[in-house]
């Protein structure tokens, strides 16, 4: 009987951490589907059903970004405003496919940023200036952010390095996705986020010095 008693006990608390865990995952789900989040996911639905008028909200939202992604990567505004058009139409034609995996933004990035890429593959001067010998990669992290100067600090930067470290730093690439995009080694990804961050590091430390202000 005492052990019938113990096992209904158990049973109830199994029961109820169930139960709370359960509750506490509803709240955790809840507070990650912002407004903001439930509006665009709405958005893209209407868009999925054929709704050009949810596009063109997806579209204001996010071109800002992308057209600042396709800068940097290119140095070429009115080349970055044709490939900020091309990645949102093909977005359009390929927004059956999106299965919300992720975060629209996340998905039409990615989108832009090989759009950008296969522009830059085709440009003999890019090509070459992934040419670069492995070095090893250094424990830096970059608080990069709040220096003064960082957008024309970083369009300065020779094309391979710019181009890996806005892929890598910016916007979250690994290595191994960098070097099967631009069809480099590894190694050569690493050795040139090196080379950029050595040449920030340079750039932003003279651009404050001379302006008589801490490197803090």
């Amino acid at each position: 009987m005492r052990g019938q008693l113990r096992q209904s006990r158990e049973t109830i608390q199994f029961n109820k951490n169930s139960i709370l865990k359960g509750f506490r995952d509803l709240v955790s789900e809840a507070e990650q589907l912002s407004p903001a989040v439930v509006a665009e996911k709405l958005l893209v639905e209407r868009a999925q059903d054929n709704d050009y008028g949810a596009y063109e909200q997806l579209y204001k939202m996010h071109v800002g970004r992308v057209f600042a992604l396709c800068v940097r990567l290119c140095k070429d505004r009115d080349m970055a405003e044709d490939l900020t058009q091309e990645a949102f139409v093909q977005a359009w034609r390929k927004l059956s496919s999106f299965r919300g995996d992720s975060a629209f933004g996340s998905w039409l990035y990615r989108i832009a940023t090989n759009r950008a890429l296969s522009y830059l593959r085709k440009q003999k001067p890019f090509l070459n200036s992934l040419d670069i010998d492995d070095v090893p990669e250094t424990g830096y992290r970059e608080t990069i952010d709040e220096q003064i100067g960082l957008e024309q600090a970083i369009a300065d930067l020779p094309d391979g390095a710019r181009a890996v470290f806005i892929l890598y730093s910016l916007e979250g690439y690994t290595h191994h996705e960098i070097s099967k995009q631009l069809g480099i080694a590894e190694g050569s990804s690493k050795a040139q986020l090196h080379r950029a961050r050595q040449l920030l590091k340079q750039r932003l430390g003279e651009g404050i010095n001379h302006s008589g202000k801490s490197s803090v």
